[in-house]
């Protein structure tokens, strides 16, 4: 009788659970068959099955650039990330100082403050820098996004049980700082670190609102390439691009569940 009970107190919880997974896949298929119509319209469901406007969309040198430049930049504003990020994480987590909090708010505040407000203020700095509307900006802006994932995914891990001990006693044996770091200290965090730089990438790839203020006619990302080219021409190419970052984006997810576990990574955000 309780496992019948508490079988029948769960399957309202479960039902509504997959009910709202399935409301929130619906636009992913959708998106994903149109993509394969046959039409020269978005036309859901697909008239006839084809993949030209895949072979359209690579064929098209200012998509090829944009894929290329989003996939660079998303890249570099990763890997800038992790390594601002992770040490950030290790002091916030380890030592105490005046205005400790105060910094851990400020590194953390891109995930509150909208994010066009950030597109904005780097615009005008990247301006009064002496370099608005270049690769440059765009970096600065995708890194000011993108840090603050990493460095909330190794609090994380930094949190979840971490032993000073293994660090003290590789110190008393002679390691090098570094070699305590890259020995010690990473294999322990590093479930937060590629998390954190999965997050990252994902943010940066998508990034809209910091990207429009400061691309170029000649450099865009591949977000802000789709937004200009709606205003004029709505064809399946559009789906297609759309389900190529979907494909991209699951693809993370899975290297994420067979790495870590999704559960795992996404525990204590």
């Amino acid at each position: 009788m309780v496992g019948q009970s508490t079988f029948l107190g769960r399957l309202p919880v479960t039902v509504a659970a997959w009910l709202a997974l399935f409301y929130l896949a619906i636009p992913l298929v959708i998106v994903s068959a149109v993509s394969v119509t046959n039409t020269e319209f978005l036309a859901f469901p697909p008239q006839g099955l084809t993949l030209r406007w895949y072979s359209t969309v690579i064929t098209d040198s200012s998509y090829v650039k944009s894929f290329l430049l989003s996939g660079y930049l998303a890249a570099i504003s990763t890997v800038a990330a992790v390594f601002l990020g992770v040490p950030t994480a290790l002091i916030l987590a380890r030592k105490e100082f005046p205005g400790r909090q105060a910094i851990g708010a400020l590194f953390l505040s891109p995930l509150i403050l909208p994010t066009i407000v950030l597109g904005v203020v780097v615009l005008q700095f990247s301006a009064r820098a002496g370099f608005p509307r270049s690769f440059y900006a765009l970096l600065l802006g995708h890194v000011i996004v993108t840090v603050p994932y990493v460095v909330r995914t190794t609090l994380a891990s930094l949190a979840a049980g971490f032993d000073l001990a293994t660090e003290e006693a590789a110190q008393d044996l002679g390691a090098a700082p570094m070699q305590v770091f890259f020995l010690v200290t990473l294999p322990q965090i590093k479930q937060g670190v590629i998390t954190g730089a999965l997050f990252a990438f994902l943010m940066s790839w998508i990034n809209v609102e910091v990207s429009i203020f400061n691309t170029t006619p000649t450099l865009e990302t591949l977000p802000v390439k789709l937004m200009n080219y709606i205003q004029y021409n709505v064809d399946p190419s559009l789906a297609a691009v759309s389900a190529t970052t979907i494909f991209i984006a699951v693809a993370a997810v899975l290297i994420l569940d067979l790495t870590i576990g999704v559960e795992k990574a996404t525990r204590g955000l």
